[in-house]
């Protein structure tokens, strides 16, 4: 595939991207070659092994090139901490191995320039003593686990990336997967000014808010912002969804091919919530050959939208969709 023109990230209102390879080349030789292949504006990378506990301690002499070469090019970077983190566990391995492998998410960030970290906000796992919910336990459990992070984390200084909380699908007993619960994850870490949320669409979809109906992203954002308070939204995983609303099923789909749909990403644009906010996909891309060219597709779609979204001022409705995405898959 050849490379996609980018236009000048300063000019955007909403930079769109995508989760990016760095095996290879590294971080810049691979992830930002990748990212001007599809023509991404903005880039989250994984700094370790996503399904494993090894914390790696990167190549300074490449961290540098990239943290350079971004701040350069105007790319924000992000990174996505890895999956098996959980501060809601009850097997007290699980929990400290979570700590070290959030730290060391952080202080890689920090590293490479990144200007957040991405954490799954985890489940309740296990059972309260005479059977129920471990929810309320577990919550204490982040705030035990993740307040300390937070203090060591101001220890970095003013450029420290932000930790940011998704919220997952609704599997199991997961415990931040509606956006109100925001709320109890904030006040768990008393609102720390580092702390903000990435909002996933297809997580957000399968939890239960409808996003496909007019004025359900509306609906979800307005959420968001009352639970998390405002400026709290920092970064969204723009990810169509292959299952029905409510699912709880983390199965993403290329946008405007999934049961999402393409128009109500206008709506986001929209929404005076996202106002700078950047957009990564993180949809399939083996299945269009696994060399970028589904991502291209995707961050073409979302440029086709981002520049017909109408800015709203708060409190007012959302626009028609009626008007077709013209990039937008059957």
């Amino acid at each position: 595939m050849t490379t996609v023109h980018v236009p000048p990230v300063a000019a955007l209102r909403n930079p769109i991207g995508a989760h990016v390879p760095v095996a290879g080349r590294g971080l810049a030789g691979t992830g930002l070659a990748y990212a001007a292949r599809v023509g991404a504006e903005t880039v989250q990378v994984f700094v370790a092994n996503p399904r494993g506990w090894a914390t790696p301690a990167g190549n300074p002499a490449q961290d540098e090139e990239f943290r350079t070469a971004c701040a350069e090019q105007g790319i924000p970077a992000w990174v996505h901490a890895p999956y098996l983190i959980n501060f809601g566990s009850d097997n007290p391995d699980t929990r400290e191995r979570s700590a070290d492998s959030l730290w060391h998410s952080l202080r890689r960030g920090h590293a490479i320039g990144a200007l957040g970290v991405v954490l799954h906000t985890g489940s309740a796992v296990g059972s309260a003593p005479g059977g129920g919910s471990r929810r309320a336990e577990a919550m204490a459990q982040v705030r035990t686990d993740v307040r300390p992070l937070l203090d060591e984390l101001d220890g970095l200084g003013d450029d420290a990336p932000w930790l940011l909380l998704e919220p997952t699908a609704g599997q199991g007993s997961s415990l931040c997967s509606r956006l109100e619960e925001l709320a109890d994850y904030l006040e768990a870490l008393d609102h720390h000014p580092k702390v903000g949320v990435c909002l996933d669409t297809c997580h957000a979809f399968a939890a239960g808010h409808d996003l496909e109906e007019p004025g359900g992203v509306t609906a979800a954002l307005d959420a968001l912002a009352a639970a998390a308070g405002p400026g709290r939204l920092r970064l969204i995983h723009a990810n169509d969804s292959e299952d029905v609303v409510g699912a709880r099923k983390d199965r993403h789909a290329n946008i405007g091919a999934g049961m999402i749909g393409a128009e109500p990403f206008r709506e986001l644009f929209e929404h005076p919530e996202t106002a700078g906010v950047p957009l990564v996909v993180e949809t399939p891309d083996r299945k269009h050959g696994g060399d970028g060219t589904g991502h291209a597709m995707d961050i073409a779609v979302l440029r086709e939208l981002r520049d017909r979204a109408t800015v709203r001022g708060p409190g007012t409705r959302p626009a028609d969709r009626r008007e077709p995405a013209a990039a937008a898959r059957p």
